[in-house]
């Protein structure tokens, strides 16, 4: 919710040995990976986004090809590709999915992005003003947490929960990729390892076109396996 812009993309320092143990054993365990989208046009005008629905800029095209190569250069085999409904998720996800040779991604409304409410479309250097005392701010982003029409981070939880559920229920094993949100992908990160949700939005940013591994194999502190340092609303 605080626009900051330094692109530069890496990976974790345990991201190659991570990668090599879960191709190995990538059928015998679900793995999900959380792919937040690339620059979209609200991000770049230091606009809160939520539901609204623009499309990715040419720096936000330009991150989900490079996203693509890297995890076709990790030798990742998916078995499934899922996007949030808003464009700006799903063309990310078609752009890996051409990327890595597989059919187009399905829409899944349970990954769309946090209800900003009323916040909807605000100046994100409005966020203080508009919503404090009830907001986390951090070095990096300012978060707003119950303004009118607004989901909570409780409330994403259960949501999270419930989309994890659903890949549980029709994905054994293989590995899947979803293409979501900040907010959200913050969220099944949180839901997924049993954290505080407070905690994580404190210690914890999901940037641009960056992944997040969620698998019974690795810890929490391991799921980040590709990073732009690119802080965006």
């Amino acid at each position: 919710m605080y626009f900051y812009r330094k692109i530069k993309s890496k990976k974790s320092p345990f991201c190659k040995s991570i990668l090599n143990n879960l191709y190995i054993k990538q059928k015998r365990m679900t793995n999900i990976y959380i792919v937040r989208h690339g620059q979209d046009q609200d991000n770049t005008n230091g606009i809160l986004n939520g539901h609204r629905d623009t499309p990715l800029t040419e720096i936000g095209i330009s991150q989900a090809e490079e996203l693509a190569k890297k995890i076709e250069d990790s030798n990742i085999v998916f078995d499934k590709i899922y996007s949030s409904p808003l464009q700006r998720a799903y063309q990310t996800a078609n752009i890996m999915a051409k990327y890595i040779h597989m059919q187009e991604p399905e829409k899944l409304d349970i990954l769309i992005e946090r209800d900003f409410g009323i916040m909807s479309g605000k100046n994100i250097k409005d966020i203080e003003k508009l919503c404090a005392p009830d907001i986390v701010k951090t070095d990096t982003i300012t978060y707003f947490l119950s303004p009118e029409g607004a989901e909570t981070f409780p409330q994403l939880i259960k949501r999270a929960n419930k989309a994890l559920e659903y890949i549980s229920q029709n994905h054994k094993e293989g590995n899947i990729l979803i293409a979501t949100h900040g907010d959200f992908g913050k969220m099944l990160y949180t839901a997924y390892y049993k954290l505080s949700w407070e905690s994580v939005l404190k210690e914890f940013h999901f940037g641009n076109s960056e992944v997040l591994l969620l698998s019974p194999d690795i810890s929490a502190e391991q799921a980040h396996l590709f990073q732009t340092q690119q802080y965006n609303c």
